[in-house]
């Protein structure tokens, strides 16, 4: 790093509402959301004759000179764009702060830009994205995020022919400049240049003085602009929202200025820092809306949402609307099944604290993150890895703290007849277990805390749920 900047100036404690917060949404939306073939990258890999987005493209659209990515643009109408219907329904599902994609890849921004004239309000829905769902957001008591990841846009759209849309003179407000090949590499030989970086920083600075979010996304390969321009965001953002914050992927950003996010990732033990997850709703490997769209259940989401939280972490889940706006009433359903589980129960959820350890239980959590290494293999194949995160079992448990109780998140009633945790057997805590109940209800359970376990009844007609509750208390 360069030694004139002084990233130590910008260090920052993680705020306390980012901290308790434990779960986000965002929203893939954009003109790539019109074809909805495959995932988000179809706006670059339609320009790589090798891959099928672009065969799927030219069979189904025409060839790449007369029909580029720029004529998606009518087709992303927003007819049943309702920012209210956004806010509503990330509060029904729980989160606590939520936001559109600011910008993605394709230089298409989702706020009414003076930087950039290829915008939401210009094209497509004709309306401000951003500023519109920020005020419906914060009416519901929501915090802002937004989030970036143009800087990818440095050479996303060179193509693989060279009679495409993207090399016409006239065309480069839309594209960018045409550049080698090469510069859609990960880490290309030709950086971005000056004129590059100044206008990736201006973006970010409109938004930040714009809108004023919360929370600020960058997406990986932020480390391609110059580290000046870096800081200079950085130090820009802080200036104006004092308790903000700032999440980076990779080593992007110095870990004291921001959160660490390991994108459709986990850590296998609590960790002493907030840390964020973010992974997609979709059960296609896709962050937006695809013809034949599936989605994970609401209890694969509650699952994965206690791990996080059992680590000190945050889960920012993505949910990709329809080019009009509207959302598939699956996803609807799968959200709307995490916010009754985290109504009743988020007080295990919400401003807690990680337990001595995260949890216990059969089920193998490792460490894992959508790394360089497999993004390389996406830009070389344009096909994306999975990570999974599936189900736990019902003999496996987290714990979370918030003041003198312990919960104890049990994931699914137990076949043997009894809740058994080995982690509370008895002498594992200098004071004895006093009290359990179940989240719920009222009465308390019966239990006994042996040598080898605490052994906990559970109700005898217990509601069927995707994660159980048991909120422990201990004595003198």
């Amino acid at each position: 790093m360069d030694a004139k900047i002084n990233w130590a100036s910008l260090e920052k404690a993680t705020p306390a509402w980012f901290s308790g917060a434990k779960f986000g949404l965002f929203f893939h939306w954009g003109p790539y959301s019109v074809p909805a073939f495959q995932n988000e990258w179809y706006s670059r890999n339609m320009y790589n004759t090798s891959l099928a987005q672009s065969r799927h493209h030219q069979e189904t659209y025409g060839n790449l000179h007369d029909f580029g990515y720029k004529d998606f643009y009518p087709g992303m109408t927003g007819a049943r764009f309702d920012p209210e219907e956004w806010a509503d329904l990330a509060a029904r599902a729980g989160a606590r702060y939520a936001g559109p994609v600011t910008e993605h890849s394709d230089n298409f921004s989702m706020w009414d830009s003076k930087v950039n004239p290829i915008n939401c309000v210009n094209y497509g829905p004709h309306r401000d994205v951003t500023g519109e769902c920020a005020a419906a957001f914060r009416a519901r008591g929501l915090k802002v995020l937004s989030t970036f990841h143009h800087q990818w846009l440095w050479g996303w759209f060179m193509s693989t022919d060279g009679e495409a849309d993207v090399y016409l003179p006239e065309n480069e407000k839309y594209y960018g400049p045409a550049l080698p090949l090469e510069t859609n590499r990960y880490l290309p030989y030709r950086m971005p240049d000056e004129a590059f970086c100044r206008t990736w920083r201006k973006k970010v600075e409109e938004v930040v003085e714009k809108y004023h979010p919360d929370a600020l996304y960058f997406d990986s390969r932020t480390c391609i602009i110059r580290e000046a321009d870096r800081f200079a965001t950085a130090q820009h953002y802080y200036n104006h929202c004092q308790n903000g914050i700032i999440t980076y992927k990779q080593e992007d950003f110095p870990r004291s200025i921001g959160v660490f996010d390991l994108e459709c990732g986990r850590f296998s033990a609590p960790k002493p820092y907030t840390w964020q997850s973010d992974d997609r709703l979709e059960d296609n490997i896709t962050w937006c809306m695809v013809q034949q769209p599936k989605y994970k259940s609401g209890a694969r989401i509650i699952h994965q949402l206690c791990d996080i939280v059992a680590k000190n972490g945050n889960l920012l889940l993505n949910v990709g609307p329809y080019a009009d706006g509207s959302f598939h009433p699956d996803a609807v359903r799968s959200l709307e099944e995490v916010g009754r589980w985290l109504a009743q129960n988020g007080e295990a959820i919400y401003d807690t604290h990680p337990y001595r350890i995260a949890g216990e239980g059969p089920s193998i959590v490792e460490d894992a993150n959508y790394d360089v290494e497999k993004l390389e293999k996406q830009l070389h194949t344009g096909d994306a890895a999975d990570v999974h995160s599936g189900l736990l079992s019902d003999k496996d448990f987290r714990f979370t703290v918030k003041g003198d109780v312990l919960y104890c998140i049990a994931m699914g009633l137990p076949r043997s007849g009894q809740w058994a945790v080995q982690t509370l057997r008895r002498g594992a805590e200098p004071r004895p277990v006093a009290s359990v109940q179940l989240i719920g209800q009222d009465a308390p359970l019966t239990f006994t805390q042996t040598d080898t376990a605490l052994c906990i009844d559970p109700p005898a007609h217990p509601c069927s749920q995707p994660a159980y509750v048991l909120k422990l208390r201990f004595g003198a």
